[in-house]
């Protein structure tokens, strides 16, 4: 299993309001060699560390790919240059955020590029809870926690919330 996390509250000039760009984004990993299996629901957060920025809509896709993990990262970054995404302050808004989570269970060490699993993916809610729901069987593969314990584990999961 291949998953990717999606993020964005910035609506794009060319595909307009986050939830629409975002989606634009995953039909655009198909032309780079990762094929969309399935998307979670979308949510809605606020941005962590709490500011005055607009709200986050985030999902998890599963997507299937012949590239190694390195391309696929390579590849994700591509579609989110092509969308607008500017890196600079960290935690800045965004048009589109791309994250590759797990990569088939691979577990990577620390300063490996992709250092896999993501190695902020047990802290987010809006990343945990989304995953839940495309796949509740999934298991940390290098804490061997079920998506479950993650999120029972956040305690408080803040504001995140499941859009209709």
């Amino acid at each position: 299993m291949i998953l990717i996390g999606l993020g964005a509250n910035l609506p794009s000039p060319e595909h307009g309001p986050p939830q629409a760009t975002l989606a634009a984004a995953l039909e655009a990993l198909a032309a780079h060699g990762a094929k969309l299996l399935r998307r979670s629901p979308w949510y809605e957060s606020a941005p962590v560390p709490p500011s005055g920025q607009p709200w986050y809509v985030n999902a998890v896709a599963e997507v299937e790919s012949a590239l190694s993990p390195q391309a696929l990262l390579a590849a994700l970054l591509d579609v989110e240059a092509g969308f607008g995404r500017v890196r600079g302050v960290r935690n800045a808004s965004r048009t589109v955020d791309l994250d590759l989570l797990d990569y088939r269970g691979l577990v990577t060490g620390p300063g490996e590029k992709p250092e896999l699993p993501h190695p902020r993916l047990h802290e987010r809610a809006f990343v945990l809870l989304p995953l839940r729901d495309l796949a509740p069987g999934w298991r940390h593969p290098a804490r061997g926690e079920t998506v479950d314990a993650l999120i029972e584990a956040l305690g408080r999961t803040g504001p995140v919330r499941r859009l209709p």
